[in-house]
C-alpha cells in the first residue's frame, strides 16, 4: 500500500532516518561527516529549527528534530541535496546518493523526547562504532558527546536537554550520562522508529492492538488530532468538484491503494481485499463524491441493499484507518480538480 504523506506543522518534532540509496555508505570518511555536520547546523540556525539529538552510522544517519520556521520538508531538502552534490564531487561519482524518501515520524514531545535522544545516541554502541559508555562520551560523530561537554556542537541544543534531569550543570550531565546508560540493556526500541505496533505510545505484545499510523509515534489522541488536521487541510486546499470525477478512474485508484484493479472491484470477487477496497470505494463515491446507490449498482453490478451495507463497511473501515482516508483524499483531490 502506498505511503500516505508526510505530517507537519510548526514546532513538531522529528525523528528523521537517512539511509543510503541500495544500502551503500554515506559517509567515506571524517571529511564527509563535517561537511554534513556543517550543513546540518546551517540549516538548523538559518530555518530556526532545533536539533536535540543525531548520530552519523556509514550508511544511515538519525536526527531529531524540532521544525521551526520552515517545514521539515524545506529543511531536509536543503542538507540532503547540498550534501549530495558535495560528496559526488568529491568522491567522482554521479546518480542517487540517498534512498528516494527519507523516513520522518512525527513524535509527541512532551512523552518522548528524552527517549528518542538516548535511543538516537545508543545507535553508535549498537552499530558496533563504540563499545561502551566511556567510548561513546568521547565519540566525534554523534550528539552524547556535545551533551557531555566534550565535544562543541553550538547548533545542537544542550540547555534544554540537560534542564530535564537537574538546573546544575554538572549534576545533569551525571544523571543524563546514567539515564543513557541504563538504556543500553533495552536493545532495538522498534517502537521508536515506526516499525512497532503502539497503542497509547506503547508497543504491547501478544495482544490484538490497533494499528496506529507509522507516521506517528505518540498517544492514540495525539496520533487522531495530527491525522484529523491532515485531512482537514487536505479538503480545504482543493474542494472536491464532482461534476468532473470519472467512476472507472475513481476505481482505479482505490484499487490502486489496495493493490487490486478495477476488474476485480468490478467482478463481484468475495476476497476479503477486494470486498474491503469495493466497499471503501462505495463509501468515498456516495458520501464526497455525490453518486447515488443507483450509479453505485450500475458501475459494480450489485442490489442497492449490496451498496448500502458497503458503504457501512467502507466508512467503518477508514475510520479506524485514518492513513489510507488521509492517502485517498488526496488523490481524489487531484482527481477532480477541473481541468
Amino acid at each position: 500500500m502506498a505511503r500516505g504523506p508526510r505530517l507537519d506543522a510548526p514546532g513538531s518534532l522529528h525523528h528523521v532516518i537517512v539511509r543510503g540509496i541500495n544500502r551503500r555508505k554515506i559517509f567515506e570518511d571524517d571529511k564527509d561527516r563535517e561537511n554534513f555536520l556543517a550543513r546540518l547546523g546551517q540549516v538548523v540556525k538559518e530555518e530556526q529549527a532545533t536539533c536535540f539529538a543525531w548520530v552519523l552510522i556509514p550508511n544511515h544517519a538519525h536526527i531529531l528534530l524540532r521544525t521551526g520556521t520552515a517545514p521539515l520538508g524545506k529543511l531536509m531538502k536543503r542538507l540532503l541535496t547540498g550534501y549530495a552534490v558535495s560528496f559526488n564531487l568529491r568522491h567522482q561519482r554521479s546518480g542517487h546518493l540517498f534512498q528516494n524518501r527519507y523516513k520522518s515520524i512525527l513524535c509527541e514531545e512532551d512523552s518522548y523526547l528524552l527517549e528518542l535522544i538516548r535511543y538516537i545516541h545508543l545507535n553508535s554502541i549498537r552499530a558496533g562504532l563504540v563499545q561502551d559508555i566511556d567510548e561513546l562520551d568521547r565519540h566525534r560523530w554523534c550528539g552524547h558527546s556535545a551533551l557531555m561537554g566534550i565535544q562543541n556542537r553550538p547548533w545542537q541544543e544542550k540547555e534544554e536537554v540537560l534542564s530535564y534531569f537537574s538546573q546544575r550543570e554538572e549534576l545533569a550531565r551525571r544523571k543524563y550520562r546514567q539515564f543513557v546508560f541504563d538504556g543500553i540493556t533495552l536493545g532495538r526500541r522498534v517502537e521508536l522508529t515506526g516499525d512497532g505496533v503502539r497503542q497509547d505510545g506503547k508497543k504491547l505484545a501478544g495482544k490484538t492492538l490497533r494499528r496506529l499510523d507509522k507516521r506517528i509515534l505518540g498517544s492514540g489522541a495525539f496520533v487522531e488530532k495530527f491525522l484529523a488536521e491532515e485531512e482537514r487541510k487536505v479538503r480545504q486546499q482543493t474542494p472536491l468538484k464532482r461534476k468532473w470525477i470519472n467512476v472507472k478512474e475513481f476505481i482505479d485508484i482505490v484499487g490502486e491503494k489496495f493493490g487490486i484493479t478495477r476488474e476485480e472491484i468490478t467482478g463481484g470477487s468475495q476476497r476479503h481485499s477486494v470486498s474491503l477496497a469495493r466497499s471503501v470505494f462505495c463509501f468515498l463515491a456516495s458520501k464526497d463524491l455525490g453518486l447515488t446507490g443507483r450509479d453505485l449498482s450500475r458501475a459494480l453490478g450489485l442490489t442497492p441493499a449490496a451498496i448500502h451495507y458497503a458503504v457501512l463497511r467502507g466508512e467503518k473501515f477508514l475510520a479506524e484507518n485514518q492513513e489510507v482516508k488521509v492517502g485517498l483524499y488526496k488523490y481524489l483531490n487531484i482527481l477532480t480538480t477541473s481541468p
